[in-house]
């Protein structure tokens, strides 16, 4: 599935994931290929992407890997996926 991860300021991820994570308000769910469109309030936690992740270096600093998963760090936002791609506009 294709993820992006955008801020006001800029888009920190764009580009192809196994799956992603992320801190929805009623608790963390995730999210496969084909997954039903959904659109989501996000709340302050961790959005996790599994697979072979690669960031660009002006970006790279704002990530942290850990345990098979590349995490990024919200404040809150919103997901909207469809049609296999996820958007996560984050705070």
């Amino acid at each position: 599935m294709f993820l992006e991860i955008v801020t006001p300021e800029e888009t920190l991820y764009s580009g192809e994931v196994e799956s992603v994570s992320v801190p929805g308000m009623e608790g963390d769910f995730q999210m496969l290929d084909n997954h039903a469109p959904i659109v989501s309030l996000l709340t302050r936690g961790t959005v996790k992407m599994y697979g072979n992740i690669t960031l660009d270096s002006s970006v790279a600093n704002k990530f942290s890997k850990g345990n098979g998963t590349t995490d990024f760090k919200i404040q809150g936002g919103v997901l909207e996926m469809k049609d296999n791609k996820a958007i996560v506009l984050a705070d």
